[in-house]
């Protein structure tokens, strides 16, 4: 009985941690102080100009590089590192959620 209950307060203690530590941790990646786990890193092409080229060719260059002036590539791996860092985040906090249950369960 009291080492069931010793261990029903192990387990909240360590869900509870789970959680914070957590939630720190997202915290400090949303507001900038840390970065997001590098999980997906979109390689940069780099032009390379060759002699003269048709005019449909200039103009498909002259449009890839407004389009990249106005949502650069850098943008799209960071909004995938924080969605991967979200989803492990909920996984995190919903195991420590979990993890607490079973441990007040077992100190009733």
């Amino acid at each position: 009985m009291i080492l069931t209950k010793a261990i029903g307060y192990i387990l909240i203690a360590a869900g509870l941690a789970t959680i914070i530590i957590t939630c720190f941790y997202s915290y400090n990646i949303y507001t900038g102080k840390a970065s997001a786990p590098i999980i997906f890193q979109i390689p940069v092409s780099v032009e390379t100009s060759s002699g003269p080229q048709s005019l449909q060719d200039q103009i498909e260059q002259t449009v890839q590089k407004q389009i990249s002036q106005v949502l650069p590539p850098a943008i799209f791996s960071k909004i995938l590192n924080l969605a991967t860092w979200s989803l492990f985040a909920f996984i995190l906090i919903f195991a420590g959620g979990t993890i607490a249950s079973i441990g007040i369960k077992l100190i009733k």
